[in-house]
């Protein structure tokens, strides 16, 4: 369901009134949160409302930790998931700590730390991981350029692309295509 201007407004100046009303969902984050959620204000275009919380969960939405819509704190480890996912569909962005806490609504610092815990790794080597895997695919399956797929991938800087995949790969990327690379493609 489109947003209207009141429930806009409502989720705007973070109405408490409402949130027995409605829930919104984030299309971009795949999270949904009360009207009086203190996180940032997502694009009008990118809110989608409800009126029944669990069509949100059944539309593959996740409860925003900070509000928690539910009435229930989210797990760490379903907030992780939520950051993975996040991760994935925005990996070619620049994406700061600081952008990645507003996505998952979260603190910066919570959000690493969990996240750590979690996983065993800090969310920043989780994102180059994602790229570098992307990146070899890139390689393998177009005849892209180094500096092409190091853009593509979200990494401006080709020499530092260079010996971020030649760490993670142990070869540089022609090295890298030359080795695997089927000849008929």
């Amino acid at each position: 369901m489109t947003v209207t201007e009141t429930e806009y407004q409502a989720i705007k100046n973070n109405d408490t009134c409402y949130d027995n009303i409605f829930c919104y969902a984030v299309k971009s984050t795949k999270i949904f949160c009360r009207p009086s959620c203190l996180s940032r204000l997502p694009k009008k275009e990118n809110i989608e409302i409800y009126y029944m919380k669990e069509e949100t969960v059944h539309d593959g939405y996740r409860p925003c930790k900070r509000c928690q819509p539910l009435g229930e704190s989210v797990s760490d480890e379903e907030w992780v998931k939520e950051i993975d996912t996040i991760l994935q569909r925005n990996y070619q962005q620049k994406l700061t700590l600081e952008e990645l806490s507003y996505l998952a609504r979260g603190s910066e610092s919570n959000l690493r730390h969990t996240y750590k815990a979690v996983t065993g790794m800090t969310p920043q080597k989780r994102l180059m991981n994602i790229r570098l895997e992307k990146a070899s695919e890139e390689l393998l399956e177009t005849n892209l350029t180094v500096k092409e797929i190091a853009e593509e991938v979200g990494i401006g800087n080709v020499g530092y692309f260079i010996r971020k995949f030649r760490e993670y790969y142990d070869d540089s990327p022609l090295q890298f295509r030359l080795k695997n690379k089927d000849p008929l493609k």
